[in-house]
Parts: C-alpha cells; sequence; structure tokens
C-alpha cells in the first residue's frame, strides 16, 4: 500500500514545469529557444489561478508582462467586443513584454483557470545573461506583434 501523504510530493511541481516548459516552447515567442533555456525562464514564472468569471485585468491597469493559459480558458474584450477566446497553451498580454504601458483590452477567466505570468522584468534579466538569446526573442516578439497588428488591420478594414 503507497503512503499518499509522501508518494506525490515532489513530482507535481516538476510536472507542472514540465508542463508549463512544453506549452511555451510550442508557441512563436520561443522559436529557436532551447528547451532548457525556456524550463531556466519558466523557474522563474508565476502561477495564479483564477475562478470562473473573475477578472484578470481591466483595460487601463498597468501590464507587468505576458499570460500564458495553463488549464482552463480566457475570454479578452475590448468595448464590449470578444477579441479572443483563449485555451490551454494559447498566450495574451505580450505587448507588455515590449512596452510596460496599460492594456489594451479586459481578459476574464470563462472557467477556473491557471494562468503563467512571464514577467518583464524576468525577460530583461535574461536577455542580459543570454544576449544573443534574447535578440532572438525579441525577433520572435516582434514577429508575434507584427501579425497580430496586421489581423487587427484587416479586421478593421473589413468593418
Amino acid at each position: 500500500m503507497s503512503n499518499i501523504f509522501w508518494s506525490n510530493i515532489f513530482k507535481s511541481a516538476t510536472d507542472e514545469l514540465q508542463t508549463i516548459t512544453g506549452l511555451w516552447q510550442k508557441t512563436p515567442l520561443f522559436e529557436g529557444i532551447p528547451a532548457r533555456q525556456i524550463e531556466f525562464l519558466s523557474r522563474k514564472m508565476h502561477v495564479r489561478k483564477f475562478l470562473a468569471d473573475e477578472v484578470i485585468f481591466r483595460q487601463g491597469d498597468g501590464g507587468a508582462g505576458a499570460i500564458l493559459v495553463l488549464e482552463g480558458s480566457v475570454r479578452v474584450m475590448a468595448n464590449k467586443t470578444q477579441l479572443a477566446q483563449l485555451e490551454t497553451g494559447d498566450f495574451f498580454g505580450e505587448i507588455a513584454l515590449a512596452e510596460p504601458e496599460h492594456r489594451t483590452a479586459d481578459a476574464f477567466s470563462i472557467h477556473n483557470s491557471s494562468l503563467v505570468y512571464f514577467l518583464r522584468q524576468d525577460l530583461e534579466e535574461w536577455i542580459e545573461y543570454e544576449p544573443r538569446l534574447g535578440a532572438k526573442f525579441l525577433m520572435n516578439l516582434s514577429s508575434t506583434l507584427a501579425k497580430r497588428l496586421l489581423q487587427a488591420n484587416k479586421l478593421i478594414a473589413e468593418h
């Protein structure tokens, strides 16, 4: 008979770190970045849990970094228009990695959700430590932001 108290005492944190690393690795932000570096960054990231219908942030709030959906789902809204419904593995709020301006939309947890915060401060420290890979990340971020801008321009042109 296994001892339930001791059986998973260390496994959970390792499994969660591997999951977070794997999800970030699949995003365009980390394209071409070695898994060991993504894991290094993931160790510094913060997981926060939200209840269904809980506000994650409001338009105009200060932005501190990008957010990855670890579990659950998130709705992003601007002026009562749904911009996106995000699921596990999706990320949002990456503008705050480039410019710590105010959030440009509202975000709500649709279901109970776990979100991973990648803070601008952690990115800046990593860039000092790994400037070559940091430059690669910043190129990926620029590409991601450009694609989002092009998509927004197309939507505006259609209306």
